[in-house]
């Protein structure tokens, strides 16, 4: 915790300072109103020890003006001239406590431990809410690699180590960076994800560290940042390989050091959260090609964890189907009537390579559990790529024949498919230039295509290869 001891007696300020310090609290200090504003506006001191009467103006004044701007900092106001109602007054206007001097240190150090509990009551409900979403039951698999991974996990979590999961997208990287913070010292603490894909590179900085109100442009109030939020917890960092090489060296330091300093603040924050990184990318390959620093890669990958594809697990593709099927009816409440799959759509599903892994299988499944009826999933509740496959790993879907099942709305997005594919093939993958021409926005392409990534839908589609024979003849 963060304190900032507020006194314009020297001696006082010394005193609250070692005590502060000795109990593991990084201190700052100031000698009156006015420094301790320009201390406290920047939004990153959990807890003032504050005098009230003070040279340069009066400490609950300055407790009213903190609140007014919104800034979440306790207050335990510490004064000589005791009385009634200068108690009241500091309490009324957002003060969380009150001592009078000559104070005892030990009495001082308990009442500030009292705020940091107060302070951690809320991220631990955070946790428990998660926790409450997220209890279910776990998918068991079947095949010797996956329990093999199981394993590796089983091993690590109880220690500090950092991890580096690697596996294509849709291969449950994310849940097994959770079950490692589950099995961890920490899981009471926050698991904290982020994709680091998806930050803006000029926001990178302040997402990670924090940022002091008024840092830059834009920075209305304080922000904690990721590794604050994770500290004691686990941070959880996705898509690792996106991350600037600028970047990339501000993350080691933060990892070797165990300090932050957020955007805009002179004062470095201890912070104590472990690190679990994933990539669907070759770091070593960008270790080689200069875009991924070698030192944080040995860093990170001080244990690795690879979890293979599901097409090189087809046992667990089994498993994973009446797993998903089975909580979609748990989803629809108790006595919910089975669901069951036909035998055709069934060896469907088995056939399919499932390049999208399981993310893919759970969205399939998933829709075909709200297409269902009388609790039947047929083919036709199935997207048409997976109901065309006709051999192992879907690589029969070029000879397999239209299933009489197949729905209207399946058959019409496969068409369309087709035809923005082989756009995209006749502009070179320009999406821009294939958008003009289908006569689309660029953003409606974008989506389209991820609805196809979605339904299992590929270049490959029976149609896509009919258009692509007519424009290429000659060419399979």
């Amino acid at each position: 915790m963060h304190v900032l001891v507020i006194d314009d007696e020297r001696a006082v300020r010394d005193i609250l300072v070692r005590a502060c310090r000795g109990a593991g609290h990084s201190v700052d200090e100031a000698k009156g109103c006015v420094e301790a504003a320009s201390r406290l506006v920047r939004g990153d001191v959990d807890l003032a020890l504050c005098d009230i009467q003070m040279p340069d103006g009066n400490g609950v004044d300055l407790v009213r003006s903190i609140r007014e701007s919104g800034i979440d900092t306790h207050f335990i106001m510490v004064t000589a001239f005791a009385s009634m109602e200068t108690a009241v007054e500091a309490l009324r206007v957002g003060a969380s406590d009150y001592i009078t001097k000559p104070f005892n240190t030990e009495e001082v150090l308990h009442r500030v431990q009292q705020i940091a509990a107060l302070r951690g009551l809320r991220d631990e409900n955070l946790v428990l809410k998660r926790i409450a979403r997220r209890e279910r039951a776990r998918f068991r698999f079947m095949s010797d690699s996956m329990q093999a991974v199981e394993r590796l996990a089983g091993k690590v979590a109880p220690t500090d180590s950092t991890v580096l999961i690697t596996g294509e997208s849709g291969t449950g990287k994310g849940v097994l960076a959770r079950l490692i913070h589950e099995q961890s010292r920490r899981a009471e603490h926050l698991f904290v994800p982020v994709n680091c894909s998806a930050i803006p590179e000029n926001l990178l900085e302040s997402e990670f560290f924090g940022h002091v109100k008024g840092a830059f442009t834009g920075a209305d109030k304080a922000r904690k940042g990721l590794f604050l939020q994770a500290d004691q917890g686990t941070l959880f960092l996705d898509e690792i390989g996106e991350l600037t090489m600028p970047m990339q060296t501000k993350l080691l330091h933060a990892i070797e050091e165990k300090e932050i300093r957020p955007v805009g603040s002179e004062q470095g924050r201890r912070v104590d959260c472990r690190i679990v990184a994933a990539t669907n990318r070759d770091l070593q390959e960008m270790v080689r090609e200069g875009t991924f620093r070698e030192d944080l890669y040995f860093r990170l990958s001080m244990f690795h964890i690879h979890i293979p594809p599901l097409r090189e697990r087809h046992e667990d593709i089994e498993a994973l189907i009446e797993f998903i099927v089975d909580q979609a009816r748990a989803q629809r409440g108790t006595g919910a009537i089975p669901m069951t799959i036909d035998p055709d759509a069934e060896r469907a599903l088995l056939d399919y390579g499932w390049p999208g892994n399981v993310r893919q299988i759970e969205n399939v499944l998933n829709r075909a559990c709200i297409l269902a009826e009388d609790n039947l999933i047929t083919c036709g509740d199935l997207p048409a790529e997976i109901a065309f496959a006709s051999g192992r790993g879907g690589a029969g879907a070029s000879r397999g024949t239209p299933i009489p099942g197949a729905s209207l709305r399946d058959r019409m997005r496969e068409v369309e498919a087709g035809f923005v594919y082989e756009m995209l093939s006749l502009c070179d993958g320009d999406r821009r230039a294939a958008a003009q021409r289908l006569g689309i926005g660029l953003s409606s392409l974008y989506r389209k295509l991820e609805e196809f990534e979605a339904f299992g839908l590929s270049r490959k589609t029976p149609f896509a290869r009919q258009l692509s024979r007519r424009a290429h003849p000659g060419v399979e």
